[in-house]
């Protein structure tokens, strides 16, 4: 996906090559970032190009072990200062020096696109979130050491946040992912619903114990989501809404699977334009104010992401400027920004999904 044919590095484009893969390929919840102070969006900008070229390696190419070694020759070049020829590489080499973002971060992440690649299921509930720890919580934790977080509390409830994601995707989506031959719905909670695996994948229908599973997956989410807000309160005021808006929207996509009946096979949830601009504009206005009581730990899924970067002592010695907070009208057209990205990204989606996998596929909604 990166150009590596410059023999000198350009930062400059780099980054723009970075935010161009942005624009080709990004996810909903990136386009969240769009109301993040500039330098921290372009940090996120450079974790998202690696992040999509690493499961795009992963995912798309015949061999995924070998696709997986090599990411993490890619990581030892990144992490030495001598990053491969991929623009990604090189501007993700400054991101890990500026922010000092501890590796296993990373690496969990790639272990977590491994599983994917040896398609495996998760027997329980508890291994499904160790599998969106991997794959989303450590987004949360990524984007919390960008925003300058670095206490146990914050850090859990920003892995909190991904891992409520996952679910979210993954209760969206179950349609769609059996149609590619993925499973990831918990094996006990089919069993309990008296649906064989197997037999499912085969031929995916929406029967009523799958409507309980797809809630039973839905209900998890919502209990993260709730977590979440301690963790936002502990951020800088420049830096909450674009938390905000992803905790929001993506708890919304929840709302919209229950109103049909818990129903993600023949059909795929959509969250209005309207609904999101409303949604966008709490995420600014939302008051988060101060957090009483207790801070409830880590999961057990990503407490190891929480404990690497609390031992990761060092600071961020060269970030610059200060964080400030927005003024009301600056958002007002941000917002009107990222809700033409939302339309275009969905479309970009679809596209890529009749791709890979036909227009039957395609229809029924983009990939995650």
């Amino acid at each position: 996906m990166q150009s590596h044919s410059r023999a000198h590095p350009d930062p400059h484009g780099d980054l723009a090559a970075c935010r161009a893969a942005l624009r080709a390929g990004s996810k909903s919840f990136a386009a969240a970032s769009r109301i993040l102070p500039v330098d921290i969006r372009d940090a996120a900008t450079v974790l998202y190009a690696f992040c999509r070229d690493a499961d795009d390696a992963v995912d798309l190419h015949i061999g995924g072990a070998a696709a997986v070694a090599h990411l993490r020759e890619r990581l030892d070049a990144i992490y030495a200062g001598t990053p491969h020829g991929f623009a990604a590489d090189r501007a993700l080499s400054g991101v890990v020096r500026t922010h000092v973002l501890p590796r296993e971060l990373l690496d969990a992440l790639i272990e977590g696109f491994e599983w994917d690649a040896q398609g495996r299921r998760y027997a329980t509930l508890e291994e499904l979130e160790a599998y969106a720890a991997r794959v989303a919580g450590t987004i949360g934790a990524m984007m919390a050491v960008l925003m300058g977080a670095r206490s146990s509390s914050a850090l859990a409830r920003a892995c909190d946040l991904g891992v409520a994601m996952q679910l979210t995707n993954i209760a969206r989506d179950v349609g769609e992912d059996a149609r590619a031959g993925r499973l990831y719905l918990p094996l006990d909670a089919l069993q309990r619903a008296d649906i064989d695996p197997d037999q499912w994948l085969a031929a995916p229908q929406c029967t009523e114990g799958l409507r309980l599973v797809v809630a039973g997956l839905l209900a998890r989410a919502d209990e993260l989501y709730a977590r979440v807000q301690s963790g936002v309160a502990e951020l800088a005021p420049a830096c909450r809404p674009g938390i905000n808006a992803a905790r929001l929207i993506y708890a919304d996509i929840g709302r919209v699977v229950r109103r049909a009946g818990n129903d993600s096979v023949s059909r795929r949830a959509v969250v209005s334009r309207s609904r999101k601009a409303w949604l966008l504009a709490q995420s600014y206005l939302v008051d988060v104010g101060p957090v009483h009581g207790e801070a409830l730990p880590p999961l057990a899924a990503t407490r190891y992401l929480v404990d690497a970067v609390v031992a990761c002592s060092m600071q961020p010695s060269t970030r610059s400027g200060t964080l400030h907070v927005l003024p009301w009208w600056f958002f007002k057209s941000r917002v009107l920004w990222v809700l033409d990205l939302f339309e275009r990204l969905e479309r970009r989606e679809r596209m890529v999904a009749r791709a890979r996998y036909g227009d039957r596929l395609a229809d029924s909604g983009s990939l995650r």
